[in-house]
């Protein structure tokens, strides 16, 4: 994008900051429980949608992956890959490939629940939300998060 067609405002935007991340050393291979945090405004069919600006999150049950919508609202996004292949957005499937292989086991378990959130969002305003989803995830034992940006 050329600097005369950055939309007015937008570049002089203040970014947040959120302070220094903790930093952690991970777990045992074997002691891996993975879980997808998308931020690409998945939902199962017939589940309520993101709207714009939408601050909270979506349930994806592991057991229960198939007919997921897209519902990230963006004019210049392009859903095609999804289309095709959930595994863009959404890698479940290769998760469970890593959890289940013998030869090269690369995480311990895929855990049961997988969250996603409406991208483009404010990050501030979805603080809550996020500091809401991580008590979750200790609480059922998840120490790894593989966040797929969309």
């Amino acid at each position: 994008m050329l600097a005369e067609q950055v939309p007015e405002g937008l570049a002089e935007r203040v970014c947040p900051d959120f302070g220094e991340p903790e930093l952690t050393s991970p777990p045992r291979v074997e002691d891996r429980q993975v879980v997808i945090v998308s931020t690409a405004g998945l939902i199962h069919r017939g589940d309520r949608p993101f709207g714009l600006g939408a601050v909270d999150y979506r349930v994806i049950d592991r057991d229960d992956p198939a007919d997921l919508v897209m519902t990230h609202i963006s004019t210049n996004f392009d859903r095609s890959g999804f289309i095709q292949d959930h595994e863009v957005v959404f890698p479940l499937r290769r998760l469970s490939e890593l959890a289940e292989s013998s030869e090269q086991r690369e995480i311990g378990s895929v855990g049961r629940f997988h969250y996603s959130f409406m991208g483009a969002t404010d990050p501030q305003a979805m603080a809550p939300a996020v500091k809401q989803l991580a008590q979750t995830l200790r609480g059922d034992g998840t120490n790894v998060v593989l966040l797929v940006p969309v």
